[in-house]
């Protein structure tokens, strides 16, 4: 027996959860104008000395240098002790230096690789004021190969390129079949909130002033953890995300509606965002902690695929459900986790997928439901989509 298609016209089921939505999407831009009317005064500071570059990769075996420069004019004679955060990594020649007050000279340390990883370089002075080395530190990297460095950019351009186009393969196909009959509408009100929040996070981090202030205090020599790569990524992320849901509200779409439970997780994720929103307002915490909850929140957006793979298992079919858009997302996650095990290798730094499971896990199990969905399109319903 045939189903009979309802209009779209008399369907009421996306606006069940649209409030939710347009309710997260508002708070970007409310964090960016409440966080950019808080103004902030940072009073000026000496620097004494500083350093040609904050930060080198070297390999294993080579030498590097950097420049130690008098920044401001120095009350007195200066000695200096350079520290190594890890001893074991690097060999610095000099160790320590004077530096004239009279007659200042920049003096140039050679970095010599020993074994491969991550440390900091950081200075200790006579007289002990903090402000004369303050700006004196190096972060270094040291690596086994530059071939695997370049190697691991590939991996990353590829990817971002990948999961840059893997939205448009579920707009095509809808386009051309006026329909979504077959794409799960709770996949795509998780999907719009996840990289929503995603991008309040990056745009908070990248673009406001008074954020990185609150993550540089909390992480002194630590760097931005947001690039323009993520800002791009993520709001594109959701254009083409407002695309596919307005397809929903033209093309047909039979009796498909946004789930209790998905309403009941969407109402959940309002709830919290709103709390830690006046948190923050309110000065009981700072804007970076309302931005991590953010991405805490689009981490566990991994649950979207679950609705999807439910779909297709009951109706025993894939139709409507773009298996380019999964081959693109698999391209994409195998190559994120490739990269993060290249680095761990070429930096001895195991502990950044090790000791800190979540962006792997998540690759990994995005991976995951990748395949499944694969198995479900080529082998268990194979026969129904021709």
């Amino acid at each position: 027996m045939s189903t009979k298609m309802r209009n779209p016209s008399c369907d009421h089921s996306i606006p069940r959860y649209t409030k939710s939505v347009l309710f997260v999407i508002l708070i970007a831009a409310f964090l960016t104008q409440a966080v950019a009317e808080e103004g902030t005064t940072t009073a000026g500071s000496s620097t004494g000395l500083t350093v040609s570059t904050h930060d080198l990769v070297i390999l294993v075996e080579k030498t590097k240098s950097f420049d130690v420069l008098v920044y401001d004019p120095l009350p007195s004679d200066v000695f200096v002790q350079l520290k190594k955060q890890h001893e074991a990594l690097v060999e610095l020649e000099p160790n320590y230096f004077s530096i004239s007050a009279s007659n200042p000279k920049n003096i140039t340390v050679d970095v010599l690789g020993v074994r491969p990883g991550h440390l900091e370089i950081t200075a200790e002075s006579v007289p002990n004021d903090a402000w004369i080395v303050e700006d004196l530190f190096v972060r270094i990297t040291v690596a086994n190969s530059e071939a695997v460095i370049y190697t691991s950019i590939v991996f990353g351009w590829i990817y971002f390129v990948a999961w840059s186009i893997s939205f448009y393969p579920q707009i095509y196909i809808n386009f051309k079949r006026k329909s979504v009959v077959g794409l799960n509408f709770d996949f795509l009100a998780l999907n719009i909130v996840g990289f929503t929040l995603y991008s309040v996070f990056n745009c908070g981090l990248y673009w406001n002033s008074n954020i990185q202030a609150e993550y540089a205090s909390r992480h002194p020599r630590g760097l931005n953890p947001v690039l323009l790569n993520d800002v791009v990524f993520g709001l594109h992320a959701m254009f083409a995300t407002i695309i596919t849901i307005i397809q929903c509200f033209i093309y047909e779409r039979s009796d498909q509606r946004v789930s209790k439970t998905a309403s009941c997780i969407l109402g959940g994720i309002a709830i919290i965002v709103l709390v830690t929103l006046i948190l923050a307002a309110v000065g009981v915490s700072q804007w970076l902690d309302f931005l991590y909850y953010c991405s805490y929140i689009k981490l566990a957006m991994i649950i979207k695929y679950i609705p999807q793979v439910l779909m297709n298992y009951r109706r025993k079919s894939t139709i409507g459900w773009s298996i380019g858009n999964i081959l693109l997302d698999f391209t994409g996650g195998t190559l994120s986790m490739l990269q993060m095990i290249l680095n761990a290798y070429n930096y001895d730094d195991w502990v950044s997928i090790f000791g800190s499971f979540t962006k792997f896990g998540m690759g990994l199990f995005s991976v995951i439901f990748d395949i499944v969905f694969i198995v479900q399109h080529y082998i268990l319903y194979s026969f129904r989509n021709k």
